[in-house]
């Protein structure tokens, strides 16, 4: 895997970088998939019905408590602008957790009928605390990221997965209930927050100090673009694969949400080692590649070696699930090992375009990734509802076609982007 990653990206550097990253989170996804086989035999497929719920929610919300500001921290060429955005993005998670603490509090019983689950009250507080603690860790990997602290970043990959995992398989043997893979799973998102923001008090103890209200005022209407373009673009995208999920755990027979859960679950977990790594790596060198014009080709050997890499296990993934399921997860999984045949042709085109999708924050294109995400959403969405009234017996399958056929576009809007901006002269204002 580095060797390949190695011949296809010019720049060794990127390289290294992806494969410390890499090397760390092959670890925690090793302990989660060592888990998974034990859990879905500690846990019935509707408790994992209710986690794809809480999933499903924090998905949605996560994605867009920092207000995108994120996604612009590795942008600036000056730390002190790109820490006062991660000031940004920390406060940001803050308040919209406190905000989103306020219904759930008020009224879980009404929320928890509005999603079509109503046993899922007990567990709705945990979205807000969940919420908080993975935004503000994404918050601080980007910084993280931003100084090349890769080796950090993997450390706090062990202990989620340590945490997350261990805590699921501990609740489950006592007292196997939805709590216990929602606790997981919330843990999971927030560990290794505090080493992240130890590490910055250590490290940038004087720009701390440079901090002022003025200068972060300014960078805010700076990159305004951020929150009004790529706010609802990651609203549709999340929410286009998200609220099929909600969908179908309201309206599918049966515990299929389950089943679907832990299809994604495990066609994830490439995604998991691979693509979030590049898709790091990939932010952090993808503004000197635009001012240098090589935007393009970069982008384009980031998806060879992705496709090259994701096509195999993937592919045989897909082939052997029907048959190894049962053996590996019970016999109560087998219609999950199914599912992941239909998906495969999904998860192998999202394997390839969604690490390099930030591009069109670099680019510049939020508006047109936007429409991009609002057109997938609607896609999906349409898709399984017409599924439900029509096909019922093939919800997950149509779902699973209409990602795929979203991907492809959107993979062939990324390569459009990149030419148009290397045509440009990589001149072009992101914020």
């Amino acid at each position: 895997m580095r060797k390949t990653l190695s011949e296809l990206l010019s720049k060794n550097i990127f390289a290294r970088n992806v494969a410390i990253l890499v090397g760390g989170t092959a670890f925690s996804q090793f302990l989660i998939a060592l888990s998974l086989p034990i859990l879905t035999r500690l846990y019935s497929a509707e408790d994992f019905s209710h986690l794809a719920v809480y999933m499903a929610l924090m998905g949605i919300f996560t994605v867009i408590a920092c207000l995108r500001f994120n996604l612009a921290i590795s942008l600036p060429s000056d730390d002190e602008d790109g820490l006062s955005l991660t000031a940004v993005s920390l406060v940001s998670g803050l308040f919209f957790s406190i905000l989103l603490s306020v219904p759930v509090a008020f009224y879980p019983r009404e929320i928890s009928v509005l999603i079509g689950r109503p046993s899922f009250e007990p567990y709705l507080w945990m979205v807000p605390f969940g919420v908080f603690l993975a935004s503000n860790y994404t918050a601080l990997q980007y910084w993280s990221a931003r100084k090349r602290r890769f080796g950090l970043i993997t450390r706090t990959k062990f202990s989620q997965a340590i945490g997350g995992a261990g805590s699921q398989l501990v609740a489950g043997a006592f007292h196997a209930s939805p709590f216990g893979l929602i606790f997981g799973h919330m843990l999971f998102g927030g560990l290794g927050l505090f080493g992240l923001l130890r590490a910055v008090f250590k490290n940038e103890p004087n720009l701390i100090n440079k901090l002022r209200f003025r200068r972060i005022g300014a960078l805010i209407v700076a990159y305004k673009r951020f929150p009004l373009y790529s706010v609802p673009e990651a609203l549709f995208n999340t929410a286009g694969i998200q609220v099929p999920v909600l969908v179908v755990a309201a309206y599918a027979v049966g515990p299929e949400a389950g089943y679907l859960m832990l299809a994604m679950r495990v066609l994830g977990l490439p995604m998991g080692l691979i693509g979030r790594s590049v898709s790091q790596v990939f932010l952090a060198e993808a503004p000197q590649k635009q001012r240098d014009g090589e935007l393009s080709r970069f982008t384009r050997k980031a998806t060879i070696a992705l496709a090259k890499i994701g096509f195999f296990p993937l592919i045989t993934a897909g082939v052997l699930s029907p048959y190894l399921f049962p053996y590996i997860f019970g016999v109560e999984w087998t219609r999950a090992g199914d599912l992941v045949l239909w998906m495969v042709p999904w998860f192998l085109m999202q394997f390839i375009t969604a690490p390099v999708s930030v591009v069109l924050h670099v680019t510049g294109d939020l508006a047109a990734a936007m429409y991009l995400q609002f057109f997938g959403f609607v896609l999906r969405v349409a898709s399984v509802v017409f599924a439900v009234f029509f096909v019922s017996d093939f919800v997950v399958e149509v779902y699973a076609i209409s990602g795929f056929a979203f991907y492809c576009v959107y993979l062939c809007v990324i390569y459009a982007a990149v030419k148009k901006n290397d045509r440009l002269g990589g001149a072009r204002d992101y914020r």
